[in-house]
């Protein structure tokens, strides 16, 4: 059963929110033609979410790791370091969250982008956000290097979030912060009303870092999921942030693993008291991505 690709689109505020421009200076943009793949419906403009703004240049050279993910992504290599990452961490992430897709299973999906036939039943949704992990993580590699915005955090959930059944639930906003109060493991979160002012203040601390360390990326990572910005998704959409920052900042990325699962766990419980939990916990899932590095023989 093929996924159809869907192009997606942002708005003025959105695109002028990644980019730290105006919203005038975007619509000048889009009305000069500055911008590739625009539309206008009214008075409102729609930006493909992957457009760059015009004239930016990189700020530093990407790393060999993500410069390799990229020519593998835009080749569609098969058997590759880009072909293992996208299976190995799509199935691990959702595995986390209680997809019942084995590794097998996400292996044939990615490479014939169809189900195949299987003895026991599937659950419509495991292999829809399957599909969407994959998109995620494209994402990513295209554009690792740009600031972490809300914007951007918000685009990982929809592309995540869309087409499954909780999509079409009135109360269950994709791509948009939660609308009902939730909890993890039994602890309370961010109230919804709070949310925005919760991130504003995470991502205004982070970006105040002057060189980011690893454990930084932790940080941010334990942060977020105690604001539990989503009604639901927020563990795979704040892994995706730790491995984009990762690639960001120079550091080798890293996948949590079933069997890291509850050091994984154990970790984001004890930051604060015991950091070094889920320090260890992400060294020891590094190591593991270092292998694999070493095996297809990629500079670290």
């Amino acid at each position: 059963m093929p996924i159809e690709e869907r192009m997606e689109y942002i708005s003025v505020g959105q695109f002028a929110e990644k980019y730290g421009v105006s919203e005038r200076t975007v619509r000048n943009y889009c009305a000069s033609g500055k911008i590739a793949g625009v539309f206008i419906t009214g008075k409102t403009w729609n930006i493909p979410a992957d457009a760059t703004l015009p004239g930016r240049r990189a700020k530093s050279k990407p790393s060999p790791l993500l410069c390799i993910l990229r020519e593998q992504k835009d080749a569609r290599m098969k058997g590759g370091i880009y072909h293992r990452t996208q299976i190995d961490l799509t199935y691990s992430s959702n595995h986390i969250e209680g997809s019942r897709l084995t590794h097998e299973q996400t292996r044939y999906i990615f490479e014939t982008n169809t189900i195949g036939v299987t003895d026991a039943a599937v659950n419509v949704d495991d292999v829809v956000e399957t599909v969407n992990h994959f998109r995620c993580i494209d994402y990513i590699i295209d554009h690792a290097e740009e600031k972490l915005t809300e914007c951007f955090i918000k685009q990982l959930h929809f592309l995540l979030k869309s087409g499954t059944s909780d999509s079409l639930k009135a109360w269950f906003a994709v791509g948009e912060y939660k609308r009902l109060p939730n909890e993890v493991g039994g602890m309370e979160t961010c109230q919804p009303e709070a949310v925005h002012t919760e991130m504003k203040l995470l991502l205004k601390s982070y970006h105040a870092i002057k060189k980011t360390s690893f454990d930084d990326i932790l940080d941010f990572h334990v942060r977020f999921e105690a604001i539990h910005p989503f009604q639901d998704g927020n563990g795979r959409v704040g892994r995706l942030i730790m491995f984009k920052e990762c690639l960001a900042n120079g550091y080798v990325p890293f996948i949590i693993t079933d069997e890291l699962k509850m050091f994984y766990y154990r970790g984001l419980h004890e930051w604060g008291h015991t950091n070094g939990y889920l320090t260890d916990t992400c060294l020891t899932a590094q190591d593991q991505y270092k292998a694999a590095l070493n095996y297809f023989r990629i500079e670290k």
